[in-house]
């Protein structure tokens, strides 16, 4: 018999049946690709190319050409390092997280977030790279065994933490991402009629013939990666803040940070996710899977978490008072009244007080606005990591070393680096990988699906179970 809740609206639109939903999502991977799909991919090129000739004139001459004085020696390379990771938190908070409480809403998104979380880890780790300085000596970061006779990595710093959380992060989102492919793969490899896409999706789909025992080993695997990629929603960003808050300098020196850091990453990562997503449906017309209900949902996440972090940066300035350090004190006061006054205030804005429109239903489930919310979300998101970071050093215990940051035009080019290499894969992987998860979409379809059949009793139901059973059969296709 099928299900359908009274008060909820259904998450796939159109009763649609497995064949249009394999036709729907696999029509993009098989065709060419569209005008627009050009456009933008252009766009992105020139993005990419314009910043690695930033990044390559970085290296070529030193940091010395950013902005970085004396006095704050840290500004847009960590800024734009945490911003990146902070983003990629909701990829892996949606595909674990969500799947180990069982929320089916998640189905039609997680595809497009998890790809979204290694996408924004790479543009994370090339900040790690640019302020090396010498890059072609990145592997010294790590613990391997040398012939420098006790030359071995600091593992009480935090920096050397940030490489195990980092390359642990990425390694299991990917393994994550590619195991939920395997399935889709196997579906357009079945479909493909050159033999180039035959071979190239054959391969990657490792075999998979979607017999019963194939299928319990998936959804086995798929509860395994999601356990272990639990913990890292809470340990990366927990480990990032550490940077910081293990310090003893006034404005980082603070316990508060790990659970901070986890809620802002969260935070702008479901606005990243509601921006590419929001474009996605409508570029590839899916709006029967990405929903209004979708929408509504992430903006709830959205606001829940916004509120999380109003409440920190309140109890940063009460704890700062509390404390009875002056120096404490005059780091807060200095970030709200002092020359940065702009950039905190902005801060505060976008991230505390825009989130809270949401509580109104009917801006929650306006696209327009959810769409602008989300982009000035993520702008006050890099201005918080700015505020924390510029504001805390520029002023010091000696106010003659007292110094002002101005980006330089690499700050700003090895920035744009980051995003034309973020937009450049992601549309690589909209074209030539499905964006929704058809699998997982097909398993919930039964119960989620619009125009179900009315509940019927007798033979006819006896015949309607039958051709219910084969849920995964390929001659549906």
């Amino acid at each position: 018999m099928h299900v359908t809740s009274p008060v909820r609206e259904p998450l796939i639109q159109g009763g649609k049946t497995y064949a249009d939903v394999t036709e729907d999502i696999c029509r993009h991977v098989e065709g060419k690709p569209t005008k627009e799909w050009k456009i933008a991919f252009g766009i992105s090129l020139v993005v990419l190319a314009y910043g690695s000739c930033c990044l390559a004139w970085t290296w070529w001459e030193g940091l010395g050409v950013w902005g970085l004085n004396k006095t704050v020696g840290w500004a847009w390379d960590i800024t734009n390092f945490v911003w990146w990771v902070g983003i990629g938190h909701a990829g892996t908070l949606i595909s674990a997280i969500l799947l180990l409480f069982r929320q089916k809403w998640r189905t039609s998104i997680n595809r497009a977030a998890e790809a979204m979380t290694i996408f924004a880890v790479i543009c994370a780790a090339s900040f790690i790279l640019m302020h090396m300085g010498r890059p072609w000596m990145a592997y010294w970061a790590l613990p391997l065994p040398n012939a420098f006779g006790s030359l071995w990595v600091n593992f009480n710093s935090p920096l050397v933490w940030d490489v195990f959380a980092i390359s642990t992060y990425f390694s299991v989102s990917l393994v994550f991402w590619y195991i939920g492919l395997i399935p889709d793969l196997a579906t357009i490899r079945d479909r493909a009629t050159s033999k180039v896409s035959r071979f190239m999706y054959g391969t990657f789909a490792m075999g998979w013939d979607g017999s019963a025992k194939t299928w319990s080993r998936y959804e086995y695997i798929s509860l395994i990666l999601a356990g272990l990629s639990t913990p890292l929603v809470l340990s990366v960003h927990t480990i990032v803040s550490m940077d910081f808050a293990t310090s003893v300098i006034p404005g980082w020196h603070t316990t508060i940070f790990p659970p901070y850091f986890v809620a802002g990453a969260i935070f702008s990562g479901f606005a990243m996710v509601q921006n590419l997503m929001l474009i996605t449906r409508v570029v590839y017309k899916l709006e029967d899977y990405i929903t209004l209900e979708h929408i509504e949902t992430m903006n709830k996440v959205i606001t829940l978490t916004g509120s999380v972090v109003g409440v920190a940066y309140i109890t940063e300035f009460f704890i700062a008072w509390y404390s009875g350090v002056e120096y404490e004190s005059y780091a807060f006061i200095n970030r709200a009244t002092g020359p940065y006054w702009w950039a905190y205030w902005a801060m505060m804005t976008c991230n505390v007080i825009s989130p809270q429109l949401f509580w109104s239903r009917k801006l929650r489930r306006s696209i327009t606005f959810t769409f602008f919310i989300s982009v000035i979300v993520n702008i006050g998101m890099w201005f918080e990591r700015f505020v924390i970071i510029v504001t805390s050093l520029h002023r010091d215990y000696i106010p003659s070393s007292w110094a002002m940051f101005s980006p330089t035009r690499f700050d700003i080019g090895d920035y744009i680096f980051s995003f034309g290499l973020f937009f450049t894969l992601f549309l690589l992987f909209s074209k030539y990988l499905p964006v929704v998860n058809m699998a997982e979409v097909k398993a919930v379809i039964r119960s989620t699906s619009a125009n179900l059949p009315k509940k019927i009793a007798g033979v006819a139901k006896v015949r309607q179970r039958e051709a219910a059973a084969p849920l995964f059969n390929k001659d549906i296709e």
